[in-house]
């Protein structure tokens, strides 16, 4: 009887379970926020230049690796002009020496081995977008 019982909810519920899976796989996926894309230089490079656009409040993210004792520049233009800024963020919170998180602009030494994380946003929360090239030289 039990037996009987535990097969017939079993009936019941797998094909249930099987039409409801793909639903909560791709909830999953395009409800979270993305990754960010990761920089990479050409090989015996040590410069590239991103060129994008943000609308109203997106954000732009990268990751870029680097090493302890590196020299990281980076440069952004905007259109219209000073229209975008960028914040980065060290391995651990160290300390970059930045006092603003809306740069245009940043050179310094690393002080830490692991992934920086740049984002690049606009300073307004108006409707609105802007194209920007950002360049970043890692010696």
């Amino acid at each position: 009887m039990l037996r009987q019982l535990l097969f017939g909810r079993i009936r019941f519920f797998l094909p249930l379970f099987l039409m409801l899976l793909p639903c909560s796989i791709s909830l999953g996926q395009g409800g979270g926020k993305a990754e960010p894309l990761r920089i990479e230089f050409k090989r015996g490079a040590s410069s590239t230049t991103i060129n994008g656009k943000v609308r109203g409040t997106e954000e732009a993210e990268y990751v870029l690796s680097a090493r302890k004792g590196q020299k990281l520049t980076i440069r952004l233009s905007s259109m219209p002009k000073r229209s975008c800024v960028f914040d980065i963020k060290a391995p651990e919170n160290a300390d970059l020496g930045l006092e603003y998180d809306a740069n245009y602009d940043y050179s310094g030494t690393l002080p830490k081995t692991g992934d920086y994380f740049i984002n690049v946003v606009r300073p307004t929360t108006s409707p609105g977008s802007a194209s920007y090239r950002l360049t970043i030289t890692v010696r």
